[in-house]
């Protein structure tokens, strides 16, 4: 039977009605309308900088409108603070998590919506069993007592959810929920999405991963430049229609590359033997080398050691054992400045604890690297103009959306963040690149773009080390790939002679029918 329109009007949960907003230079939103039902998962696409997070955060009381309105379960909103937001029934889970490291799950989740016995005192088993409610009712596993610092990204994820729900929201939004989770880690969330859906709550999911808004989105809104240009379904569309769409031009979904020709050793890795923060032994001795005019992929699931072996290449964390030599020289244990001022490159995993200033404004974190080196500096001195000059470039060359290169970096998308290191990092002579993740949380386009810089700069003669989690970018830059697991290298693969199936295998720990030697 058709819906009547009071049919329609009562499934409405959540609506935005010409909803405009500006920032100094910059029209975030741009009358900018879209609605949610009840039981929906609706995917917002764009490119970094479209104006999705914006919207999102007018919706949750972050920012107020400058023009346009609200409506919640068909009943005009004004939402002047996320407090208000939460009253209302909406909840969200941030891109980078809202959570304090040495409290407990319960504790964080309690955090500013505390049970109270008596009206003075916490009632801690009261939350705890509210929690367990929750976490049985949608399939979140967590442990109430377990400090979020011990927690798997995935499971801190978890957490966040469970905050939302147990301040009773109806309405959730998730603003790029799988940026940083591992393939495994995404399905598992798709799945709790679904579990939410189906008991009645609503979900507005933002990501620029196109595989998953066509795996688990009900409805698609694109957002360019501030405004809608359109609306479709999984079933009406494909990643390539919807890459066209948010761009607005035909993207290349797949690295276009030569055969690589690669030459001398650039980098040699031997027995490397690296502790984690617990001083448990997260890289197990590991050996392998990265020739110049090659790009070397390692593939595994994250935890397996990826983020201590980049730490210790970058100067960031001290071996235990093992030897690293670059062009002949034993880098083993150098300061990260001694690393770069030998022609390594790094995009960090964690692009805003380990890559910038968030702070300081773009025009400081053009230069990290070198701020101390002509021509930025003479002597003791700063050259503020050569480092606007630089910024200025940077932001131009590499498409870095921004209003200014004088606002605080904290001001700009993940994405642009992201591009900014990129730009950064591309610019100055490099002989190695060691980028880990470096596309993630960040839209098509830019993984066109930043792909393409990656394989110019092998195809320049550098050497490249790629580390990523996302299965797709690891067979389509990489010459050649090893396999992570549990601190080891357990095979090393030529890209062109593995499927994705046995990628996976490997990266579970499992063994493939075939594995061919490189």
């Amino acid at each position: 039977m058709a819906e009547t329109n009071n049919d329609q009007a009562r499934m409405i949960v959540l609506e935005a009605r010409g909803i405009t907003k500006h920032f100094p230079g910059v029209i975030a939103n741009d009358n900018v309308s879209l609605m949610l039902r009840k039981g929906e998962i609706l995917a917002l696409l764009g490119e970094n900088g479209a104006g999705k997070s914006t919207l999102m955060n007018i919706l949750y009381g972050l920012y107020h409108q400058d023009a346009g309105e609200i409506l919640v379960n068909g009943q005009p909103a004004r939402i002047e603070s996320p407090h208000e937001a939460i009253d209302l029934g909406i909840g969200m889970v941030h891109q980078h998590f809202q959570l304090i490291p040495v409290m407990t799950v319960a504790e964080n989740v309690m955090l500013g919506a505390e049970a109270l016995r008596g009206g003075m005192f916490l009632d801690r088993e009261k939350a705890i069993g509210q929690i367990r409610t929750i976490s049985r009712q949608y399939g979140l596993d967590v442990d109430p007592g377990a400090l979020i610092a011990d927690l798997p990204v995935g499971a801190q994820q978890r957490v966040e959810i469970i905050k939302a729900l147990y301040r009773n929201a109806d309405t959730l939004i998730l603003d790029e929920p799988t940026a940083v989770l591992t393939p495994q880690e995404s399905d598992d969330l798709f799945r709790v999405m679904r579990t939410l859906t189906d008991q009645g709550k609503s979900i507005i999911f933002i990501t620029h991963k196109l595989r998953e808004v066509l795996t688990v989105a009900d409805r698609i809104v694109v957002l360019r430049d501030g405004k809608v240009v359109g609306e479709t379904t999984p079933a009406q569309a494909d990643e390539q229609r919807l890459a066209a769409m948010m761009v607005g031009r035909d993207v290349l979904l797949h690295v276009d590359k030569a055969l690589a020709r690669p030459t001398s050793i650039v980098l040699d890795v031997q027995n490397l033997q690296v502790l984690d923060d617990r001083q448990h032994k997260a890289v197990a001795g590991v050996d392998f080398q990265v020739r110049a005019g090659e790009i070397l992929g390692i593939a595994g699931v994250q935890g397996n050691g990826q983020t201590e072996l980049v730490a210790a290449l970058t100067g960031l964390r001290k071996p235990v054992d093992g030897s690293i030599r670059m062009l002949g020289h034993n880098i083993t244990g150098a300061s990260p400045r001694e690393i770069s001022e030998l022609g390594v490159a790094h995009i960090p995993e964690d692009r805003q604890r380990e890559g910038l200033v968030t702070s300081y404004p773009l025009t400081d974190n053009s230069v990290l690297e070198m701020y101390y080196q002509e021509p930025f500096a003479h002597g003791v001195f700063s050259d503020e103009r050569a480092i606007q000059e630089h910024a200025q470039k940077l932001v131009k060359e590499f498409d870095v959306r921004t209003p200014s290169v004088h606002i605080p970096v904290s001001s700009l998308s993940g994405g642009n963040q992201q591009k900014l290191i990129v730009a950064r990092e591309f610019t100055r002579p490099i002989k190695l690149l060691i980028a880990s993740q470096p596309t993630r949380g960040i839209d098509v386009g830019s993984i066109e773009f930043i792909h393409q810089q990656i394989v110019r700069k092998r195809d320049e003669g550098a050497a490249v080390l790629v580390v990523s989690a996302e299965l797709d970018e690891i067979m389509s830059l990489s010459d050649r790939i090893a396999v992570l697991y549990r601190g080891r290298i357990i095979a090393t693969l030529h890209a062109g002679e593995v499927t994705r199936k046995d990628l996976g295998l490997l990266m579970a720990g499992g063994t493939p029918a075939e594995s061919p030697a490189p």
